[in-house]
């Protein structure tokens, strides 16, 4: 029965061309709220009820249903009704080629019936469809691919106007497809940055983390057990210690383990900029500030609000540019170079010395109210010379991470990691690296030996005896001469300095004659040390 109030029902006493044109008004007018509700959200499932329902109220169509085509089972699951609170529908699905839903999806064609109960392969499996009134199922395409989904419609009424309510349906599934299509493509982009970002986390985590530092002595652990503690709190941190002892890789560390590690992490060398460049550097300025500031800019402070910064060399910092400082670590508010509106930040300082700042104290050069409010919780980094056990261990590190940069294989020899224990290492683990990557660049081969370590400038040949405790530690790591997969050239060179290159000394360790291992010494081509 037709309704004159129905804005998709032709007027019943006007003539056919009138109503066809009546229809077709009513249907642009359809789709054009269609459009509009389908690009105002990407929420697809709400969006998607929100057409159906919009279709039902202004009574374009009776009931309205979507279902799309699941990837994992390949089957049909239904994702809106036009009323969710119908039926449950969460975990009704439509088998390939079931019913007439399931044969549109495999068929990819529309199935028209000018009346639900003449179909005995319909499957109303919701019981929500008329069966005196007609239906309209349409495949949802995504480009010119396979039906991705069903739009399942049910007009009001039975009347000559099918088809052209089909072609209507045909053109709401086409809208639809599109909102298919953009939703999974912004999902499947939502989805690769969160897999990005937590393989970012995971992998600064292990980069930062407690075990991708290198140090079993006693004094580090020291420095280990410091670092757990004081990573809990937002205590201020001074790291201490000679250049080149690792003192910003334990900042990292206190950072990425602590409450602030998914927030930023800022660092400044301070001993790199004059007093002006400093304070517009850590505070910031407003636009006009000073010739060349055309625009505002924040500072490494407002940068760092609910995170961490870390300021390195903050020893050389001038006497004028302390006091500065000072109040932004007691109130944790400043101003801008230039402005005038006091800035409140969450800052959780760490900061970094390689000088004696009690003595400069003492001599007026460093604040002690400063030096205080830094020295909450110092922890000292101990120089690589009295931790020199930990030597070969940072060698075979270091070695492993050149040879990934220059994309080839290394490897170090027991013999050069002996030599390198016997040295002093003034410049700590950063002169510990130069040395490996000259190594590395000197060995054509691959293999860093004894050899290769004299090639780089480190004379051991005239350093001192070694200490005791590096002495113990060649003993705990002496070699075994019946090893065999210990070259011959690595046993000589090992028994020699076992010797303390004494020839006979080590013709004994090795069961030969002083002649047989004077032989392998020029063969070999084994530099002979003299003490």
């Amino acid at each position: 029965m037709l309704d004159k109030d129905r804005p998709d029902s032709p007027r019943p006493d006007a003539r056919p061309e009138t109503q066809r044109a009546d229809l077709l008004e009513a249907q642009l007018a359809a789709l054009f709220d269609v459009s509009r509700i389908l690009s105002r959200s990407l929420q697809l499932r709400e969006t998607l009820r929100a057409v159906l329902q919009t279709l039902h109220e202004h009574r374009r169509l009776c009931l309205g249903m979507v279902s799309l085509l699941d990837e994992d089972s390949g089957d049909l699951l239904i994702s809106a009704l036009h009323d969710d609170d119908a039926a449950p529908f969460e975990k009704v699905r439509y088998r390939r080629g079931e019913g007439v839903i399931g044969h549109i999806l495999e068929s990819n064609r529309e199935w028209l019936l000018e009346r639900v109960s003449d179909e005995p392969r319909f499957l109303d499996k919701l019981g929500m469809f008329e069966r005196d009134l007609p239906f309209i199922g349409v495949p949802i395409r995504i480009g010119d691919g396979p039906a991705a989904g069903v739009l399942a419609i049910q007009p009001p009424v039975r009347d000559e106007h099918l088809q052209q309510r089909a072609r209507f349906a045909e053109m709401v599934a086409n809208l639809i497809g599109q909102a298919v299509l953009l939703a999974r493509s912004v999902e499947a982009e939502r989805r690769a940055l969160r897999e990005e970002r937590d393989a970012l986390r995971r992998h600064v985590k292990g980069t930062h983390g407690f075990d991708s530092i290198i140090g079993h002595t006693q004094r580090m652990r020291v420095v280990f057990e410091q670092v757990r503690q004081v990573a809990k709190w937002n205590t201020t941190v001074l790291l201490r210690g000679e250049s080149g002892t690792g003192k910003e890789l334990i900042a990292n560390a206190i950072h990425y383990n602590s409450p602030r590690a998914q927030s930023t992490f800022v660092k400044l060398n301070c001993a790199a900029l004059p007093d002006n460049l400093l304070e517009s550097e850590l505070f910031g300025h407003e636009k006009g500030a000073f010739t060349g500031a055309v625009n505002q800019r924040k500072g490494r402070f407002e940068q760092a609000d609910g995170g961490s910064l870390f300021l390195d060399e903050i020893g050389e910092i001038s006497p004028a540019f302390q006091a500065k400082l000072l109040r932004v670590l007691q109130e944790g508010e400043f101003e801008r170079v230039g402005g005038s509106r006091t800035i409140k930040v969450d800052v959780r300082v760490i900061a970094a010395t390689n000088r004696n700042l009690e003595q400069e104290v003492k001599a007026g050069e460093f604040r002690e109210d400063l030096y205080y409010r830094l020295n909450v919780m110092p922890i000292m980094m101990p120089a690589l010379r009295e931790r020199i056990e930990d030597v070969p261990e940072l060698a075979q590190f270091l070695v492993a991470k050149i040879a990934k940069q220059q994309g080839r294989e290394l490897t170090i020899t027991d013999s050069a990691l002996r030599v390198l224990m016997r040295y002093d290492w003034p410049g700590n683990v950063r002169e510990l690296e130069n040395c490996m990557e000259r190594a590395a660049v000197m060995s054509e081969c691959g293999i860093i030996d004894r050899d290769v370590i004299d090639l780089t400038g480190l004379d051991v040949g005239n350093l001192p005896e070694p200490r005791a405790k590096v002495a113990s530690a060649d003993a705990d790591n002496a070699i075994d001469f019946d090893d065999p997969e210990i070259d011959e050239r690595e046993r000589v060179i090992a028994a020699l300095e076992q010797a303390g290159w004494v020839q006979a000394k080590a013709a004994r360790l090795l069961n030969m004659t002083p002649r047989q291992i004077a032989y392998r010494i020029q063969t070999m081509n084994i530099k002979v040390k003299q003490f």
